[in-house]
């Protein structure tokens, strides 16, 4: 039976996102005929976790209902360089905890990460969400292979927008940052375009 996974923030044995990742568990529950889904909240309250600091909070499920989870010390670290790899029928709709394809595609790659082009498209990292900088806004694609909580939320409060991303229009943008459940919006953690190593030039072919 597939397994699915959550992976939420915690800081100071608070839980971040709660409702979108709830959402998500009752989606996928939903889609495949189950009525009865986990109560993330009870089964948090429920191990009585008492670490302060921030933490990446796991559950790794079943449609049966059964989960296990992991609780483990989180922090953000910079990724030296990425890699455009193209893969136009790789699909990840659902939160799977398989991830074979994606990590096959990584370690073809040249690069410490991965960005997935799917259909000339932009999508995601092999983990998070992308924003791109243009001017003073920031976009995420209209393309992606999950759409994230994160990256919910933020177009919820309308502090990013989405835009159609393709290779051609890559270079319009000067910045790009991931976001996930537990890499939030911010200026800290930005990346400069040029650390795409196999970036298109405008007067390039756009194969990659």
């Amino acid at each position: 039976m597939s397994q699915f996974i959550e992976s939420i923030k915690v800081e100071d044995k608070k839980l971040f996102l709660l409702d979108q990742h709830q959402k998500r568990v009752n989606e996928t529950f939903s889609y495949f005929g189950k009525a009865e889904p986990l109560d993330l909240a009870a089964i948090f309250k429920s191990l009585e976790h008492d670490e302060d600091g921030l933490y990446k909070f796991k559950i790794t499920y079943d449609l049966t209902g059964k989960y296990r989870t992991q609780l483990i010390p989180y922090a953000i670290s910079e990724i030296a360089d990425f890699q455009l790899v193209e893969n136009n029928i790789y699909d990840f709709s659902f939160k799977f905890e398989e991830r074979k394809e994606l990590e096959k595609m990584k370690i073809l790659s040249k690069a410490a990460e991965i960005i997935v082009v799917k259909n000339n498209h932009i999508t995601d990292s092999s983990y998070s969400n992308l924003l791109f900088k243009k001017g003073k806004e920031w976009f995420t694609p209209t393309t992606y292979l999950l759409n994230g909580v994160q990256r919910q939320h933020l177009l919820k409060t309308k502090k990013i927008k989405e835009a159609e991303i393709t290779l051609q229009t890559l270079s319009e943008y000067s910045h790009f940052q991931l976001i996930n459940a537990l890499n939030e919006f911010d200026d800290v953690v930005v990346y400069p375009l040029s650390k795409i190593k196999n970036l298109p030039k405008k007067s390039e072919e756009t194969s990659i």
